[in-house]
């Protein structure tokens, strides 16, 4: 779960300032003006991960990625070249990164990592790192790790705080670049006596981002039927194209909102989500046929109406599907992007889809926490007003939710955080956050007034 964000001259942000993520974190604002482009961010530092070129420092993009950004001219803040992008991202591991040295009887085990890289632009105008570095925390002790660009050649050397690396005997070779914009190369292990940890922290800041999906904001129409082989889908797809194959792969695995409520399906807490949201009276997903890979999916919409295909209800119902199956598809400890999850929804379904969420952030998985974190961007005062209401009954902790508005501020991105107090007010509320309803208002009074004076209306 990622806890802690800054962005240096990413597109229209300057400098982000340091930013809190929260198990729910909410990205309200105007359009245009910078809140995309922090998930935007971290798909981008997903799909160079799973780039199989190590040499490339950030894969932008193309037509099959998550996202695509264009040229490394495109994303540097106000596409000036000279200057340097940086990200730092803060993490608590899965699991403690354990480091056990003898030659110098050290030994750390710490879960707080933060990862902070800097990059600039090469002679053929090519994102190459300058340095970037590991910092792991274990109460008051510090070890940090990472490698520095020399001032001439494309050489690096190893540095360290806290830790003392030692050489292997024979010529102190100089490091090959990293591998993309955070890997440590092999030499940085073989050519020291003690580093072998470093793979380690490689492997970690991988694993954060392979935990990423993304559900973007125009999802599929839904079909008439769906084709299922058996493949063991955890992610609906960046459209949702997949929920009712991810519904299917997941018939062996059993959830609950919170601690003591009976273990259920997949299939069934969607159907009870749809039902409690009043947009169904029942669901199902079944084959065409027995021994068939096609299936459809049948809904009521009232108990004496008889079962339809997901195509013959309101077009609501199969935009909401995908976001409700995502919640409990992904794996434990998955980090899932969201944009404007509300879209096509009116207003009451607009609030019980943050109530989902408020579950989601709790859920369960065979009895274990799933851990999985939501970075939500929207633009709806409904599904605020719910997240303040659950606030003050105390369904929601303030510690478990990050909101903030995001707004530009002389051609540059700025983000606020929402003051939440324990009753769910907020206490910075930006001017115009959702519209001047008060300005309203009072023209529909004076508009009535001038009309009733013309004698309009009776």
């Amino acid at each position: 779960m990622i806890n802690h964000l800054r962005i240096r001259n990413f597109k229209g942000w300057q400098d982000s300032g340091d930013i809190r993520l929260a198990p729910l974190t909410l990205l309200f604002g105007t359009n245009s003006a910078g809140k995309t482009s922090i998930p935007h961010l971290l798909l981008m530092l997903r799909q160079t991960i799973e780039s199989p070129d190590r040499r490339r420092v950030l894969h932008l993009g193309d037509a099959s990625s998550l996202v695509d950004l264009g040229t490394y001219e495109d994303i540097v803040f106000q596409h000036d070249l000279t200057r340097t992008l940086g990200i730092e991202i803060g993490w608590r591991a899965t699991s403690p990164v354990e480091i056990d040295d003898s030659l110098s009887s050290y030994s750390l085990s710490a879960s707080e990592m933060r990862f902070e890289v800097s990059i600039e632009a090469d002679r053929n105008r090519q994102p190459t790192v300058q340095e970037f570095s590991y910092r792991l925390t274990e109460g008051e002790r510090k070890l940090v790790a990472g490698m520095r660009r020399r001032p001439t050649g494309s050489n690096y050397d190893l540095f360290t705080k806290g830790y003392k690396e030692v050489r292997q005997p024979g010529r102190a070779w100089p490091l090959p670049q990293p591998f993309h914009f955070h890997g440590f190369p092999d030499e940085a292990i073989a050519y020291y006596q003690n580093t072998a940890f470093l793979a380690y922290l490689s492997l970690e800041a991988q694993e954060l981002m392979k935990s990423i999906y993304h559900v973007g904001p125009l999802r599929e129409d839904p079909r008439r039927t769906y084709l299922w082989s058996g493949e063991q889908h955890q992610h609906v797809g960046q459209r949702g194209e997949r929920a009712i194959e991810a519904i299917l792969a997941a018939k062996d695995r059993r959830f609950n909102w919170k601690p003591k409520q009976r273990l259920r399906s997949l299939e069934e807490l969607v159907a009870q989500r749809l039902k409690s949201m009043g947009l169904i009276h029942a669901f199902e997903v079944r084959p065409i046929a027995k021994g068939r890979k096609e299936h459809e999916v049948l809904l009521q919409t009232h108990p004496k109406m008889p079962q339809v295909k997901l195509t013959d209800v309101g077009f609501g119902v199969s935009q909401v599907l995908p976001v409700i199956v995502e919640c409990l598809a992904t794996p434990p400890g998955s980090i899932v992007i969201l944009e404007q999850p509300e879209i096509h929804l009116h207003p009451k379904v607009q609030s019980d889809l943050a109530d989902v969420f408020v579950d989601a952030i709790h859920a369960r998985e065979n009895g274990q926490d799933r851990n999985v974190q939501f970075i939500i961007e929207s633009h709806s005062e409904h599904f605020l007003r719910r997240l303040q209401r659950r606030i003050a009954e105390k369904a929601l902790s303030p510690d478990h939710a990050a909101l903030y508005f995001v707004h530009t501020d002389r051609s540059e991105a700025r983000i606020s955080e929402l003051d939440l107090d324990l009753f769910g007010n907020i206490t910075n509320w930006p001017e115009n956050f959702f519209g001047d309803e008060m300005a309203d208002l009072v023209a529909r009074s004076e508009a009535q007034a001038k009309r009733m004076q013309k004698g309009e209306g009776g």
